[in-house]
C-alpha cells in the first residue's frame, strides 16, 4: 500500500486546516520492559500515519479511515468504536470540545510496529498545530500513552509513543522509560567497521493487543514486583533474587530482568554481540514470557540461520506481528528474498 485512494477534500468537501504525520517504530531490544521502568532500543521506520483535520461546526466528529474505506460519526464527548477511540481519545485529552472532521491513512503495518502509536502521535501533532497548544514531543507521547490506557484499553508502557514522537530512521533511541532520559545512538558496527542494517519482516500473523495476553503479562510482572517488595522489576539486578517467586511469575520476571541487562550490554556491543543478544531476547520472549507465535518462531529461525544475519527476534508485544533482524550492510534485500521464499505465503518485507 503506497498511497491513499481518497483525500480529506474528496471525503468532506473542503481542504483540511492541518495535517500531521508520525512514523511507526521497530524495537531492536528491550521488549516488555517499558511498563516496568526498564530500558529499550527502538528506531523509527519509514512508514507513517497521516492525519488531516478540519473543524466542521457541528455536534459530532466525522472520522474517515482511508485504509478501511469507512466513515464513523461520533458525538463530541463520546468515544466511539473501531478506530475511533485513538482519535476521540486524542482530541479529548488535548481539551478540545468542538466537532472535527478527521481523515486518516497509514502505511505502517499492523502488528508489532506501533501502528496505533503512529496514529495517535500524528493526530496529536495535528491538534497541537491547529490549536497552537504548548505541548512538547515528550508531553505528546505521554498523552498518546494515556489514550491507550483510558480509551483503547491497553495498559501499554511509553516506549511506542516516545519512539514515534522522538526517534528517527538512522539511529537507535536508547530510552530509560522510568526517567525518560534518552539519547540517539548509531547502529552497531559490523564487519570491517561497516554499519549493520535493520531488516523488518511481517510474519502475516495478525494480532490484537486488547484481546491478547498483553494485559495479563503486565499484571503478572506487577504481582512479581509486589511479592519482591520493589516498585518495579527495573530495581532487580540479579535473577537469583527471583527464586522466591512462584514458578510462573519467576519466569515472567526473569525475562524482564534479563532483558534490561541485554539492553545495557548492547549499548557498547559490536554487531556480532548485538545479534547474539537479539537471539537471546527472542528465546526469552518465547520461553519465559510466552508471547511469541509458532509462525513467528519459524521466521526468526530462518533469519538466524542465514550467515549474513547477526541476530533476529520478534519485535513488538508479540502474539504475531513482525520480526526484526540485524544484517550485514547491503544484504537485507537478498536475505529477505531468500527467507521469505522458504517461509511461504503471508510474509513480506517491511524495512528496508
Amino acid at each position: 500500500m503506497t498511497r491513499a485512494e481518497s483525500t480529506f477534500q474528496s471525503v468532506f468537501g473542503y481542504a483540511p486546516a492541518i495535517t500531521g504525520r508520525a512514523p511507526g517504530r521497530v524495537n531492536l531490544l528491550g521488549e516488555h520492559t517499558d511498563y516496568q521502568g526498564g530500558f529499550v532500543l527502538p528506531a523509527a521506520i519509514p512508514q507513517q500515519a497521516t492525519v488531516s483535520i478540519g473543524k466542521n461546526g457541528g455536534h459530532a466528529h466525522r472520522l474517515h479511515s482511508a485504509n478501511l474505506h469507512q466513515t464513523l460519526t461520533v458525538e463530541v464527548g463520546e468515544v466511539g468504536t473501531g478506530f475511533a477511540p485513538y482519535l476521540t481519545g486524542s482530541v479529548a485529552l488535548c481539551g478540545v470540545h468542538e466537532a472535527l472532521d478527521i481523515w486518516v491513512w497509514s502505511d505502517v503495518p499492523s502488528g508489532g510496529l506501533s501502528s496505533s502509536a503512529a496514529l495517535e502521535l500524528a493526530t496529536l501533532r495535528a491538534i497541537r498545530e491547529l490549536y497552537r497548544l504548548p505541548l512538547d514531543d515528550v508531553q505528546l507521547a505521554l498523552i498518546g500513552q494515556k489514550v491507550e490506557h483510558e480509551y483503547v484499553g491497553v495498559m501499554c508502557g511509553v516506549m511506542d509513543q516516545m519512539a514515534s514522537s522522538l526517534a528517527d530512521t538512522e539511529h537507535m533511541l536508547f530510552l530509560d522509560t522510568r526517567s525518560l532520559e534518552r539519547r540517539r545512538l548509531p547502529l552497531p558496527s559490523g564487519t570491517q567497521n561497516k554499519a549493520a542494517q535493520i531488516l523488518v519482516l511481517d510474519s502475516g500473523v495478525p494480532r490484537r493487543l486488547a484481546g491478547s495476553g498483553y494485559n495479563e503479562r503486565r499484571a503478572q510482572v506487577e504481582e512479581a514486583s509486589r511479592l519482591l517488595g520493589v516498585t518495579q522489576l527495573r530495581d532487580v539486578h540479579d535473577v537469583s533474587q527471583l527464586s522466591v517467586l512462584p514458578e510462573l511469575l519467576r519466569r515472567r520476571a526473569r525475562h524482564v530482568v534479563s532483558e534490561n541487562a541485554r539492553v545495557l550490554e548492547a549499548l557498547t556491543a559490536d554487531a556480532a554481540r548485538f545479534g547474539e543478544l537479539m537471539n537471546a531476547s527472542h528465546a526469552s520472549l518465547q520461553g519465559d514470557y510466552q508471547v511469541s507465535h509458532p509462525q513467528v518462531d519459524v521466521l526468526v529461525a530462518l533469519l538466524q540461520a542465514r550467515p549474513q544475519v547477526y541476530g533476529a527476534r520478534m519485535t513488538g508485544a508479540g502474539f504475531g506481528g513482525a520480526v526484526v533482524a540485524l544484517v550485514q550492510e547491503g544484504q537485507a534485500a537478498q536475505v529477505a528474498a531468500e527467507v521469505l521464499a522458504q517461509y511461504g505465503t503471508g510474509g513480506r518485507m517491511v524495512v528496508p
